[in-house]
């Protein structure tokens, strides 16, 4: 599929999910390397990460714990600037090695509201991995440990990635071609 359409948007393919699972596989090497031996808990942020999630913690090999978060901040193709939190955690992660596992972020807002909220759990240690990082458009001073990819400012469906709660399941990224 090379063009579609998603509600009123027309979209057209950006990354195939050949190239996504090939920076997917590379970003689990760098993990298998640096967190090896220290039984993380990796925190995904739902909705969007969970197809980065999956495939990025098929790929490791060393013991990790598993918990999900629920964070909003999106309205249509724009961010609100305030994020929601709909689904917190549950884990003690005192003295522990944490991964944030999320599918892009584009201003940090919602990243520095989770890494806010962690570090009064008083984690060992809080790494930061996304699927999607859009450079241009960050307005926090974040450290991403793990990126899969460095993206244009341009709104990206697909993999997780939705347009209004469609698209999430398409195997493809996919980048939209009229702004409307």
């Amino acid at each position: 599929m090379g063009i579609m359409r998603i509600r009123d948007k027309e979209f057209r393919i950006f990354l195939s999910e050949k190239v996504i699972l090939e920076e997917i596989s590379r970003v689990a090497s760098e993990m298998e390397r640096d967190l090896c031996g220290k039984s993380p808990l990796f925190v995904c942020i739902l909705n969007g990460s969970f197809m980065f999630a999956a495939d990025l913690l098929r790929r490791l090999s060393f013991p990790c714990e598993v918990s999900f978060v629920k964070l909003s901040s999106y309205v249509g193709t724009e961010t609100s600037g305030k994020v929601n939190e709909l689904i917190g955690l549950d884990f003690d992660i005192s003295g522990r090695s944490v991964v944030i596992v999320e599918d892009i972020i584009d201003t940090g807002t919602t990243m520095q509201y989770l890494l806010n909220m962690l570090r009064l759990k008083n984690p060992g240690e809080v790494r930061i991995a996304t699927l999607l990082l859009k450079p241009g458009k960050l307005q926090t001073d974040l450290q991403v440990d793990y990126v899969a990819m460095k993206i244009p400012d341009d709104f990206i469906v697909g993999y997780g990635l939705d347009y209004d709660g469609y698209g999430r399941n398409l195997r493809d990224l996919y980048v939209v071609t009229d702004k409307n």
